[in-house]
Formats: C-alpha cells, structure tokens, sequence
C-alpha cells in the first residue's frame, strides 16, 4: 500500500498520493463548511433569542413595576420578591433557563431557574462593572455574557429606578447550543463516513485508471533490481499520456539496451555490470587473485597468407563459440588480439567458486570447439572427394588452412586488475608476471604437442576442491625471459583415462624422475618404451645418455 523501497528510499504509488490528497481536502472542506454552517446558525439562534429574551425582561420588568406598588402599600419585601419569582418560573421552559434581580452592589434580589436551588452570590464582577458604568453614562439595558453558579450564561438585562436593581434574564449557553453541536458532531461523522466510502470507491476508479502506472513502475523496479534494461508490458492499455510515457520509454529502453549490449561486447562483463550500477567508468584497479587462461591459434601466419579477408569469417567462427564457452564458466575476455585469446577468471561469480577448475574447464571446451570445426572441414573434404575424386592445388592448400588447431595455458595468481589509459580512453586490463607466463605455458604446447599446459598453482588450487583431473608432471622449465624455473602440468580428465594410459603415465613419471636426477641412461631407455605425445622430445634430449654440465633439472628454453 505505501509501495516499495529502493536504495532506501521508498517510492509511494502515485494513486495512494491522489487519494491521500483528495481526501484531505474532501475532509477539510466538508468540516469547515459544516462548522461555518455551526457558525451562521448559531448566530441566527442568538439574535432570535434576544428577541424572546427581550420579550420575557419586558414581561418581567412590568410585573416588578406591579409589585412594587404593591409594596409601596403592604411594604412587604419578602412577599413580592417571592410573587416576582413564581410568576418567572412559569415563563421559564428550559433546566438552563434563568431570571435574576441583581442589585448595583451585586447582591442578589430574586433569583428564578427551574433548577431549583439557593440563589448563589454573582461572582462576575467585570460583567457587573460594565453595567454598572453604562448606567451612569445613561444606558439601562443591554445585551451581555457573564458566568453564574460556573455557568456561562447569554443574557439582557435591563435597569429598574424603582427598585433599584438589573432584572436578567439569561439562558445557558452550553445548553443552548447543545442541539446545534450535537447536530454537528452527528454531521460531522455522516461526513466520515461519506469520505471514507467516496475514498474506497475512489480507489478503485483510480485502481482501474491508473492501472498501468503500477504496471509499468514495478516492471522498472524489477529491472533496477536485475541490472537489466528491457521493455515493459503495456498490452490493454488505453490511449492515454500514461500508455503514452509507457511507449516513450520502450522506445528509450530499446535504445539503451542495444547501446548496452554494444558496450558489453567491447568490455569485460564486470565493466559493463559496474558501469550500469555505479552510472561511470573510473581509471582504478585493484590487486586481485585470478586465473589466466591464454589461447592461440597454431599455425596463424600460413591461415592469413591463405585465406587473406578470410581469415576474419573463420576466426569469428571460432570465437563465437570459444567465448561462450568462457562466459559459461564465470570468466570474462580480457582481449583478442588476432589469434589469440586472453580470459580472465575470479572476476565474476561467487568468490567460493573454484576459478581455475573453471578456467581448465572452459579450456578444454575450446579445443573441442576447434576440433569440431576440424572435423566439419574433413567431412566436407569427404563430399568433394566423393564427388569429384579429388581436389586442386589450391583447394588442398585452403583445406589445410582452415584446420584449426589451438593450444592453451593456464596459470594464476596476484595479479593487477582494472581500468588503464586516460579520461578520454580507457581499457580494461590483466598485468602481472602470471599473465606472461600463461602465454609462455601455451607456447610450450608446440614442443611437448599437448593441447594444454598449467602451472603448479593451478594444480594445487584444483586439486583442493576436486578430483577430476589428473595433472600429469610434463617438465621443469624455465621458460624465454624467466629467470627461475616452474613445474608443468597437463590436465586430464580422469573418466577418460583408461588402464593402458595410467600405465604408460606411471612409467614416463618414473622416466621423468631419473631425467631430474640426471640418470638419462635410465630416463631414455623407459621415455623409448612409451607412446605418448611429450616422449618424443625427451627421447631427442636423452639419446646422449648424459646432461649438460651443471644440469639442475630444469630445462632452459631458448624460443618462445
């Protein structure tokens, strides 16, 4: 009813607003018409009641001027204040009514009121003043308001030289105005009531016209909520400027939304998610704990020089797939530079998520990306031979080009991760040691013809949450611009790995163990009895039967 609360601020319905308002002043304007109604009435009330009151003084004042000449006569006092009192008790009607002789001095005379009771002391005395002062500037009569017996009274009074006192005669004013308040109070909850159903009626007129306000407002708080721009449902609603700004705005939302979606396809998701939220792009970064993975394309320069423009439709082919790939695991492209790929992972997703299980993941699903092509390109080189025997020259040479092949490396660690350049241009960039040594890890793809290679700390960070691959120990390396050497792993999936390749795997372990010590006698004689991919350039290496000189272990590689 008092709507929702975004970013700690809550957003009121417009129609809670109109009815509040409305109300308000349907309240307002009844009330205050009623109580100038009070008002008016109450006006007209008193200036009938001093007529009647006027009337019953004269009455009054004509019996008294009849009883003092009677008192004049019998000079009994007591007798014609008591005849004065019974003859004004039978005009009197109301409980509030009332008659008084009131001497100058404030001293009681008579005192007449169907309430009965002993004549109490008039305790007005600013009212008795008054009338005192007018009687000596002339004036004996006169309209007034006093208090008696803690009452307020409305009454007129008017002056007898015979017996030398003010006759009153007064009626309480909280009874006098009871009927008209008690009208007023019963007005006052008719007109309660009457808002209070005009109110729910009015509600749900403005319900059904101010449908699509609600509509269209919950629909933007949904997308606010999802970061996420799209179009709102309008459907049913009616021509009006609310169905007009509903429209307006799926025009606007269309053209965000494609601006968006352009803006994310040339910068990292997390870029464009923090961009939408934060409304900038500032030049910052942070040190942050990350997988790399680094991709490329083998045998790049015979594909450009083949294919020439080409090249551009393949590549894309390959990169639709590869990149989907990569955001299914939660990681984010850092950059394409031809034909190599640069991933980072750890920047988006839970921070428990094991980011580089996620990046050996999606590595292999790159290279199944390529082999798949590879394979859709010798099954089209199975149509043509069928059908024409065999290929040109050319053909022959356009075949071989669009098999692609690719290798993979993979490393992590501390790593710088943010935004470069200037105000007027930025990009969104990964350095650090680790990301040259990923690229350097695919290189050495070529040399040991695996399709990936990791490092120990992606090895160590996968086998603490898994155990699914097992990382076979390639070599001790110490690679083109390093100065120290590291460990290389190939990962593989341990429900492919049948009896035989776990045998032959155990034995180039032992192989690779003598060839650390030095013993290649031992080593090439055990690398010649397997078959696997990496055996070949250890067999090249061993065939002497003895290491360089200060041989440490770790191979020294002299080409990237």
């Amino acid at each position: 009813m008092l709507g929702k609360k975004v970013s700690g601020v809550r957003v009121v319905p417009l129609m809670v607003k109109i009815v509040t308002v409305f109300t308000v002043f349907l309240l307002v304007s009844n009330v205050s018409t009623n109580y100038l109604n009070l008002t008016l009435n109450q006006g007209e009330q008193i200036r009938l009641l001093n007529k009647l009151l006027i009337a019953d003084l004269k009455d009054l004042h004509v019996f008294a001027s009849n009883q003092y000449e009677i008192f004049q006569f019998n000079q009994d006092v007591d007798a014609a204040r008591e005849n004065i009192t019974q003859s004004t008790l039978q005009q009197l009607e109301q409980d509030g009514s009332l008659a008084m002789g009131l001497y100058p001095d404030g001293s009681i005379f008579m005192v007449a009121t169907p309430r009965g009771g002993q004549a109490i002391d008039f305790s007005d005395q600013q009212q008795l003043q008054s009338m005192n002062a007018a009687l000596e500037e002339g004036v004996t009569d006169g309209l007034f308001r006093f208090v008696y017996d803690d009452r307020p009274y409305i009454g007129v009074y008017k002056y007898h030289p015979q017996w030398e006192l003010f006759f009153i005669r007064a009626e309480d004013q909280n009874e006098f105005y009871a009927d008209s308040v008690r009208i007023f109070q019963t007005v006052l909850w008719l007109i309660l009531l009457i808002t209070l159903v005009c109110a729910v009626v009015g509600v749900l007129i403005l319900r059904r016209i101010l449908k699509f306000v609600g509509v269209i407002t919950s629909q933007i708080m949904a997308m606010q909520e999802r970061q996420a721009m799209e179009l709102v449902d309008i459907r049913g609603a009616p021509n009006d400027d609310i169905s007009y700004l509903g429209v307006a705005f799926n025009s606007l939302a269309s053209t965000i939304e494609n601006l968006l979606n352009i803006f994310k396809k040339f910068v990292a998701r997390d870029v464009a998610q923090k961009a939408y939220r934060e409304r900038e792009i500032r030049l910052e970064g942070s040190k942050r704990d990350l997988a790399i993975l680094f991709s490329d394309i083998k045998g790049f320069t015979f594909m450009t020089e083949t294919l020439g423009t080409d090249i551009i439709k393949l590549l894309n082919l390959h990169y639709d797939q590869a990149i989907r790939h990569i955001h299914e695991n939660n990681g984010d492209v850092g950059s394409i530079i031809g034909d190599a790929l640069l991933a980072v992972f750890g920047v988006i997703g839970r921070p428990n998520e094991n980011k580089s299980y996620q990046a050996i993941r999606a590595g292999y699903q790159i290279i199944r990306v390529a082999a798949t092509l590879r394979e859709q390109m010798f099954k089209r080189r199975e149509q043509i031979l069928a059908n024409r025997g065999a290929l040109t020259d050319a053909e022959e040479r356009v075949f071989k080009a669009v098999l692609i092949d690719v290798g993979v490396g993979i490393d992590g660690g501390e790593v710088f991760y943010g935004n470069i350049g200037s105000n007027e241009r930025m990009v969104n960039t990964v350095i650090g040691d680790n990301v040259n040594s990923s690229s350097r890890l695919e290189g050495l793809t070529r040399f040991y013809r695996v399709p990936m290679i990791v490092s120990e700390y992606i090895k160590d960070h996968v086998e603490s949450d898994f155990d699914h691959y097992y990382f076979m120990e390639l070599d001790q390396v110490q690679v083109k611009g390093k100065t120290i050497g590291k460990k290389i792993f190939w990962p593989l999936d341990t429900r492919r790995m049948d009896a035989d390749f776990r045998a032959r795997a155990d034995i180039f372990r032992q192989a690779l163990y003598e060839y650390y010590d030095g013993d290649w006698t031992a080593a090439h004689e055990k690398f010649s009895k397997i078959e696997l991919p990496m055996a070949e350039i250890f067999r090249q290496r061993t065939k002497d039967g003895k290491p360089p000189r200060g041989w440490s272990g770790i191979w020294t590689m002299t080409e990237k």
